[in-house]
């Protein structure tokens, strides 16, 4: 359940977070909403520069549906909005991300992300790298991911584009 708590904490500070109900009738039937907390955090080494992340407008909801086979399946919805400042010149972008997410986590500790909508994506450099997008974006479209029960990211699939590359646009 970690592992879940480090995705949607991320999510959340992007706006990963809204939300798909395709779960079980069963699994519907769960607990009510619940706010997302909202912050900022400083990041470095995802630009050539530091950036402070922080969330001026955030109106998301998540709900925890655990299934009787171990499975424990995150929903969220909701409005938001981020802010990214490059730290060595001030300048700030300001982008509104209300898209969707779910994530699943199997009782194997392996998790499945799923995100459609207007959405901020933040991966670690090498992952970024490694399926060729950058590390801080707004992407249109969905985006499915994989991690295996040790938390590493084993697939990634955009369908979809990349509307801003946050790096390029605050260099």
């Amino acid at each position: 359940m970690r592992r879940v708590g480090v995705i949607v904490a991320l999510g959340a500070l992007l706006g990963l977070l809204g939300g798909v109900v395709t779960a079980a009738p069963a699994l519907a039937r769960g607990p009510k909403w619940q706010p997302v907390p909202d912050g900022s955090v400083t990041l470095t080494g995802f630009c050539a520069f530091d950036v402070l992340l922080a969330v001026p407008v955030a109106k998301e909801y998540f709900k925890e549906l655990k299934a009787s086979d171990g499975t424990t399946t995150l929903l969220a919805t909701g409005s938001v909005r981020i802010s990214v400042t490059n730290l060595e010149t001030g300048k700030t972008i300001v982008e509104n991300v209300p898209g969707s997410s779910k994530v699943t986590e199997y009782s194997d500790g392996s998790a499945l992300l799923m995100t459609r909508g207007r959405i901020g994506f933040i991966l670690p450099p090498a992952d970024a790298a490694r399926f060729g997008l950058p590390p801080l974006s707004v992407i249109t479209g969905r985006v499915t991911q994989t991690y295996s029960p040790d938390g590493t990211l084993t697939s990634s699939s955009l369908h979809g584009h990349v509307q801003v590359d946050i790096c390029a646009a605050l260099s």
